[in-house]
């Protein structure tokens, strides 16, 4: 659990980075990932030593199993080096320690994979020595804790990436992976991925879900093995969220998952990735496009477009220079929904989030890809997000697909879900809401908390409850788990079923606005003579306020 003393502790490190002159909110995130490591390092080494001390005869001169640290290497652990004069441990860590890490590839861990172009910025002994010492108070015994640690961590996050990536709010994620509810049972077991991980919320809140509802399967070896090992999945182009997404897994107790670079929408020949996943849950970068040369050909035909590898075309322009014209280019969110129906395996089930323009875009790309998750496949739900959700980040409006992967078709009544609330204020500050009722005086202070109150309304139905309109999360999760009952609904109320026959015959669109029916209520005016006379007596009272001013002249 947050506590409101972890928050303060990850604040004041923070704080101490921004006055160092580390301002650049990746660029904390990165430094402090670093030094969580380099502790997760030594912490590892001293297991390591116990185990061979239990493992010896004697307990002494027990030899240790795959050392991190070897004799020369002594004063680059953690416990070694934070009590060292702040000078003296500044030089060790950027000079050596720092150095170290960025080699030992041959660790087995995810996150030292992505080591090698790690750069330490840290900029001064004094810096350096207060970080090291407020890491070291907390408390990292707990994986829950460093966790939360981790993730109150990257919620400072306040900026958009170049290529249109941003931080996916956690309650929304968690919601997500609450609809699509991951399995962990033997041979039935999910195999999860995100092909835009960023910071790997996903795989995140999909491991805590898992933990959680499969707390006795999770003892077993086998489930054990493709928990650790095969379960969690994520690919990114960004090597910054790469070290950080791997970190966010590693503090969540995943050991071995799959955090590997590549450029998803390219084309990898053999190795494209087909198939593969039982689960997918995204939320694609919808910022840019992607010129078709550098495209999988199959994710160009997915979106009935004929992939041509053509020679670039040159332009002259007036002052005589020649520069290479851009050729055709594709939106990267429609691209993604195509990549995604080409990894999951048949039956795989997805949740992505996509921009509104996706459900009603006009273009020959955007029919096509909706036409197939309608008529090849199964589309499951669409839920219409509040507009400002990806605030500050983006103003843009959303909404979360749900479809499975069938190759055979299967849809028929799809389940529309207009979210108008999510527990925060739909400004650029998110300042978060009064939660649940007031009987239970709960109250939402962070994006995890938002998710809680989905249990807390017992037998009632959430909608039914005061502050329904503040957070419509509970109400969710509750229809989507009892939407066999939704066929009755109106298309008046927040939820509500479509035939698939009219989204057909509307072009495949799946914009809610298309099929929400509102009510307008009758609004009566008094007649006009009413009205005149109301406005004589007032012109008759502005006429004697004139003349008692007139008089006073």
């Amino acid at each position: 659990m947050l506590t409101g003393k972890l928050k303060n502790q990850v604040d004041e490190i923070w704080e101490v980075f921004w006055t160092g002159g580390v301002t650049n909110p990746i660029s904390v995130i990165e430094q402090f990932t670093y030094l969580l490591f380099i502790r997760r390092l030594d912490e590892i080494h001293t297991m390591r030593e116990r185990q061979a001390l239990l493992n010896s005869d004697d307990g002494l001169d027990a030899e240790i199993e795959k050392p991190i640290f070897g004799g020369d290497e002594a004063n680059y652990r953690w416990n070694k080096f934070k009590n060292l004069d702040p000078q003296v441990m500044f030089d060790l860590v950027k000079d050596k320690v720092f150095p170290f890490i960025k080699t030992i590839n041959g660790e087995d861990t995810t996150f030292a994979k992505h080591m090698s172009d790690a750069i330490f910025m840290i900029p001064k002994a004094a810096v350096l020595d207060r970080v090291v010492n407020m890491i070291d108070k907390i408390d990292m015994d707990d994986r829950d804790t460093k966790g939360d640690l981790y993730e109150y961590m990257l919620s400072k996050l306040s900026s958009s990436g170049t290529n249109g990536q941003f931080r996916t709010p956690r309650h929304i994620i968690q919601m997500m992976v609450e609809m699509t509810q991951p399995k962990l049972d033997g041979n039935k077991s999910d195999v999860i991925c995100d092909p835009a991980s960023g910071t790997c919320g996903f795989l995140m809140a999909s491991e805590e879900y898992v933990r959680k509802q499969f707390e006795s399967e999770l003892m077993k070896p086998e489930n054990s093995e493709h928990f650790h090992n095969s379960m969690f999945n994520a690919y990114d182009f960004d090597q910054h969220m790469l070290r950080i997404g791997a970190m966010n897994l590693m503090l969540h107790g995943v050991e071995h998952p799959t955090v590997e670079y590549r450029d998803s929408l390219s084309d990898q020949g053999e190795q494209n990735i087909s198939d593969k996943y039982t689960l997918i849950l995204a939320n694609p970068p919808f910022k840019g496009s992607v010129a078709y040369d550098e495209l999988s050909p199959d994710l160009l035909t997915a979106l009935g477009k004929t992939p041509k590898k053509t020679a670039p075309k040159v332009e002259t322009d007036e002052e005589g220079n020649k520069k290479a014209k851009k050729g055709p280019s594709e939106k990267t969110e429609l691209l993604f929904l195509a990549l995604i129906l080409r990894m999951l395996q048949p039956g795989g089930r997805a949740a992505v989030i996509v921009p509104d323009g996706v459900l009603f875009g006009s273009t020959k790309s955007h029919k096509e890809i909706r036409k197939t998750i309608i008529e090849d496949h199964k589309l499951d739900a669409v839920v219409s997000l509040p507009s400002g959700v990806f605030k500050p980040y983006a103003g843009v409006s959303t909404a979360i697909l749900f479809f499975t992967k069938t190759n055979s078709g299967g849809t028929d009544n799809v389940w529309f879900y207009d979210m108008q609330a999510d527990g925060f204020s739909l400004d650029d500050k998110r300042t978060p809401l009064v939660s649940i009722s007031k009987e239970q005086d709960l109250e939402i202070s962070t994006e995890a908390d938002v998710i809680n109150v989905a249990a807390a309304h017992g037998d009632r139905v959430p909608s039914a409850l005061e502050n329904h309109k503040l957070n419509n999360i509970p109400d969710v999760l509750y229809r989507w788990q009892k939407r066999d009952a939704e066929g009755n609904r109106d298309r008046t109320q927040q939820s509500f079923f479509v035939p698939v026959d009219e989204i057909t015959k509307n072009d495949f669109d799946l914009s809610i606005n298309r099929y929400k029916e509102v009510v307008y209520e009758e609004v009566k005016y008094d007649e006009p003579q009413v009205i005149l006379k109301r406005i004589k007596t007032l012109q008759k009272a502005m006429d004697k306020g004139i003349a008692d001013l007139e008089e006073m002249l």
